[in-house]
């Protein structure tokens, strides 16, 4: 199985992970870093997580934000191990739906799963558009 990490700025592991509990149960081979304080810190904590999944066929890591520090400094911890990919801009959505292909498809690389989390992503993103209601009246009256 793949494993899974999701950090982000402040509590945004710890709170995607507890909706994702909520939504579909408590997952396996799965950890989640939350970046409250200082880069070494954050540092450290994404090398524990990394070696906490070490058994796992590859890693794969969502982050909040393309280029922050969560992001940049999964990129670096996780690049020398060599089964890591990193994906930034993550939501719920992407995170549930990656959960459930990994649990289902067995023989999914940690690559695979990235690519479809970004497909996930940005598909689960609309604008609801709201549109003028037309009254239909009738000449027979009721």
């Amino acid at each position: 199985m793949i494993g899974l990490i999701v950090t982000g700025h402040g509590n945004f592991g710890s709170g995607l992970t507890s909706s994702l509990n909520l939504i579909a149960g408590e997952q396996e081979n799965y950890q989640y870093v939350d970046f409250t304080k200082e880069v070494d810190e954050l540092r450290d904590d994404l090398n524990k997580a990394m070696d906490a999944l070490k058994d796992c066929e590859g890693i794969l890591v969502l982050s909040d934000l393309v280029g922050g520090s969560p992001f940049k400094t999964a990129v670096e911890v996780g690049f020398p191990r060599g089964n890591v990919e990193v994906v930034g801009g993550s939501n719920l959505p992407m995170l549930v739906e990656i959960s459930m292909t990994r649990k289902f498809m067995t023989d999914a690389t940690a690559k695979d799963l990235a690519e479809a989390a970004v497909n996930t992503g940005k598909d689960q993103i609309l604008r609801y558009e709201f549109k003028p209601v037309v009254q239909e009246t009738s000449e027979d009256g009721i």
